[in-house]
């Protein structure tokens, strides 16, 4: 389990069919075998670590499930991604409760200036639509970021300079595609109401 607030960004530094290879800032002792991290918002085991000059690198292996479903299969060397290690109990939760289960891709439709911040629209797959609410929450490549506004498939999202300056966020442009995770709330809502024959 995950909170959306990004602890750092790595590099990808090499991948060989399913397994990626990724630089990162945390120390050596900070990841374990075994372990989850969430990649661009993507749950993933780590399956080996090694010291690196600054940080640590570590792998991981991507299922072709996970890689049809999210951006991970477009991934280049080179790409920049927000990294957050798994929430420990008892620890502040900071954004809101994120699996790391992807549901699918968002496109960026536009940016634009907004004050110090940067308003970003996006447009949802239809079939997600409807989990996604004006003030509710969303995880975009692993961010947790609350949602200003709702206009079909398209919604809005404001970005304050201090995650622009923490996340890839800074990077992202209008035609980029980003890792879309909803609301674990808004999803079981929508569950419960279908068992109960009235679907939102």
């Amino acid at each position: 389990m995950f909170t959306g607030i990004v602890s750092g960004v790595g590099t990808l530094r090499g991948r060989q069919g399913g397994r990626f290879t990724i630089a990162s800032p945390y120390k050596r002792s900070n990841l374990q075998e075994g372990a989850s991290i969430a990649c661009d918002g993507c749950c993933l085991t780590i399956v080996d670590v090694a010291k690196a000059k600054k940080g640590a690198e570590f792998s991981v292996d991507v299922s072709n499930e996970t890689l049809a479903r999210t951006t991970l299969g477009e991934w280049q060397e080179g790409r920049r991604i927000n990294l957050e290690r798994p929430l420990g109990l008892g620890e502040e939760l900071g954004g809101h409760l994120v699996t790391g289960h992807i549901d699918g891709r968002a496109k960026v439709l536009a940016r634009h200036t907004d004050g110090d911040s940067v308003r970003f629209i996006l447009g949802s797959p239809p079939g997600l639509a409807r989990f996604i609410a004006t003030k509710g929450s969303v995880a975009l490549d692993g961010v947790s970021l609350t949602v200003n506004e709702v206009d079909g498939n398209r919604f809005g999202v404001n970005i304050i300079p201090y995650t622009l300056r923490r996340t890839t966020w800074g990077d992202r442009a209008p035609g980029d595609l980003v890792n879309l995770e909803v609301d674990l709330m808004a999803r079981y809502a929508a569950r419960l109401s279908e068992s109960q024959g009235e679907p939102l």
